[in-house]
């Protein structure tokens, strides 16, 4: 296909459609093309079409990532497989033809061998001048990795290790079950090895036959200028040990922000709020305004109230892709005195007679009309 489709338009539906929804569409059109019975040239492209968009809408994680960032926060977060795994595609045809034969049309062939290990996700908090700025994590965490004594094998050192009977070391078995869509085979992990193709003899006594130890490990990582809260950084390799030669999971950092004392952020957009006295506001100033990145002058101009919005152009964060800053707000508030010499008060009545105000005389009568 020559570019990918909106998943809600794949599959008919309405941005805010329910779960229930989003099953009841798929199924449908799964039934309607999958190429076990629908001959036309493309229905095997479209049946892949729409199971694409039910395994990322039917996965509350993926369809939240989805409606914020669109497909390249799909694409940039998940690899072509990953954006499957955890769908429940079984029930769906109703017990045959899940995931195995999802990818066995995906990838081509049987998802044979050892299983890729495990992603693991953990999160980093950072401020808002090192997200303005790029900065490096040093992230620290706990993954498996291969036994140390067993090297990986299960076996107690020493003792034998064999090629399991039922699968011949493959790991995986085969087989058909009849469907809508006719015979579909179906692959799965040997129940007798646990897909690890081997069987031992004496379990090791360090990892007590899982092959497998917990280790705390770091790495750095280099968190780009711009990222956002919630936004995810993946480190390809650093996730759990596979299984028998397979490679390592992934490990995804999820960024997430300190509270800014002066700025709020809405994207690459930045917040603040500054106080003007009265004068000020009525005759205009300027201003010394601290931001992310130095001092500059802010001009408020005659005549302003409180809640105006100055816009800064270019002066907010910076755009994660490509050259370029947000805007910085900087929201007006009018300050009033909160005490008054008799002869400020004098002039303020007389500047409310001046411009024809009607005030009540006194000390609440003047207060009320200030802040009013």
């Amino acid at each position: 296909m020559a570019g990918k489709r909106d998943y809600y338009e794949v599959l008919g539906l309405a941005r805010d459609a329910a779960p229930e929804d989003i099953k009841k569409a798929y199924r449908k059109l799964a039934i309607k093309l999958h190429p076990d019975r629908n001959q036309e040239p493309d229905a095997e492209e479209r049946f892949k079409e729409v199971s694409e968009a039910y395994a990322v809408l039917s996965d509350p994680e993926k369809r939240q990532r989805y409606d914020r960032f669109g497909h390249a926060g799909i694409d940039q977060q998940y690899s072509a497989e990953d954006i499957f795994r955890g769908a429940d595609f079984g029930d769906i045809f109703g017990g045959a033809g899940g995931l195995g034969s999802i990818f066995d049309m995906f990838f081509g062939g049987g998802r044979r061998g050892p299983a890729r290990g495990r992603d693991l996700q953990v999160t980093h908090e950072i401020t808002l001048e090192e997200a303005f700025t790029g900065t490096e994590a040093e992230i620290t965490y706990r993954r498996l990795e291969e036994c140390g004594s067993c090297h990986g094998s299960g076996a107690e050192p020493g003792t034998r290790v064999d090629t399991c009977a039922a699968c011949g070391g493959v790991g995986q078995v085969q087989h058909q079950q009849r469907t809508p869509f006719g015979v579909l085979n179906q692959i799965g992990p040997c129940p007798r090895c646990n897909g690890q193709g081997r069987t031992v003899e004496t379990p090791c006594r360090t990892c007590r036959g899982t092959g497998h130890d917990r280790v705390k490990r770091s790495v750095t990582v280099k968190v780009p200028a711009g990222i956002e809260g919630g936004q995810s950084l993946r480190v390809p390799g650093k996730g759990e040990v596979g299984g028998r030669g397979a490679p390592h999971g992934d490990l995804y950092v999820q960024i997430r922000m300190k509270p800014h004392g002066r700025f709020h952020r809405e994207g690459p957009d930045l917040l603040t709020e500054i106080p003007v006295s009265i004068p000020q506001a009525v005759l205009g100033t300027e201003t010394d305004l601290e931001t992310l990145d130095g001092t500059v002058t802010l001009t408020v101009p005659p005549g302003s109230e409180t809640g105006k919005v100055l816009r800064l152009r270019g002066r907010g964060m910076p755009y994660l892709r490509g050259s370029g800053r947000g805007d910085l707000h900087v929201r007006l508030r009018v300050v009033i005195p909160q005490k008054l010499n008799e002869r400020t008060r004098r002039l303020m009545e007389e500047l409310a007679e001046e411009l024809d105000e009607e005030v009540p005389r006194g000390r609440k009568g003047i207060f009320d009309f200030l802040r009013g």
